[in-house]
């Protein structure tokens, strides 16, 4: 176990900011899977925004890879434009 105070207050740290990275992880994960299986054109248009944000802010807060969100961002756009 942690022998100084730092270490002590480290650890909480950590655990706090895994829990809030989890979170908003499956939020976004489950936005894209939404996004993903929307069907409806209008739906899609106002929903994408949305992710894309959320993606973003995953990337800047380095819970996920620039690259990542920049491809899920990619595939979406297509699937969005798609839709008839």
């Amino acid at each position: 176990m942690a022998n100084h105070k730092s270490a002590i207050k480290r650890i909480r740290q950590t655990e706090t900011r895994r829990l809030e990275n989890r979170y908003y992880a499956r939020t976004t994960r489950n936005a894209v899977k939404k996004l993903r299986t929307t069907t409806d054109k209008e739906a899609a248009v106002a929903l994408y925004p949305s992710v894309s944000s959320m993606l973003d802010r995953l990337a800047k807060k380095n819970v996920i890879h620039k690259n990542k969100a920049s491809n899920l961002k990619s595939k979406l756009s297509q699937h969005v434009n798609s839709l008839a």
